[in-house]
């Protein structure tokens, strides 16, 4: 049962056909994540311009600092960001380029919009654990009055909650907030 003010969600009676998913990408980057993220993505190059003008064992040393950083960013890219969410009858599913994870959408509880205010007077203080400033924040966000969530979140406005029977809620950020939420409510 949903907690009162929340809409639970509705299941799909078994034996229903299956509906296209619905799909919603990760909405893009608000300031405060693109800024972070074009310093990060600037650094191998700066790490590159120095070497160049650097003695060759220095030189190797800048370099390898640089490479190291392109291989973190394509992890992050591949492995922590994901492309997309996508909601049909069955499951809610997150997608990243080299991996999905379904949530039955039985193990779904309720969803809904929350503001920045909503979210830190609901969740309180966080302490991020995972990825946070390059392209978002990606993966654990261990909050004081709810504690751990997964969240997938590219900017600081549109977060939807997602709330689950087992497992730790989510907080994402899906580009139609508004049309995301509804669909998952179908």
């Amino acid at each position: 049962m949903a907690p009162a003010g929340r809409r639970p969600l509705t299941a799909v009676p078994p034996g229903a056909p299956p509906a296209a998913p619905r799909v919603f990408p990760l909405a893009p980057m608000s300031r405060a994540v693109r800024v972070p993220t074009a310093v990060v993505v600037a650094l191998p190059a700066l790490f590159l311009l120095a070497a160049a003008a650097a003695p060759p064992a220095t030189a190797r040393g800048l370099a390898g600092v640089a490479g190291l950083l392109v291989l973190l960013a394509a992890g992050v890219w591949l492995w922590s960001r994901p492309q997309r969410f996508e909601v049909d009858s069955e499951a809610l599913v997150v997608v990243w380029p080299v991996r999905r994870r379904r949530v039955p959408r039985r193990d779904l509880t309720a969803v809904r919009l929350l503001s920045a205010g909503d979210c830190r007077a609901e969740l309180g203080r966080g302490l991020r654990i995972g990825v946070g400033g390059l392209w978002g924040g990606f993966g654990w966000l261990w909050t004081a009055r709810r504690g751990v969530l997964d969240f997938y979140v590219s900017r600081t406005d549109g977060l939807v909650l997602v709330e689950r029977r087992s497992g730790r809620p989510l907080l994402i950020t899906p580009e139609q907030p508004d049309e995301f939420v509804a669909a998952l409510r179908r």
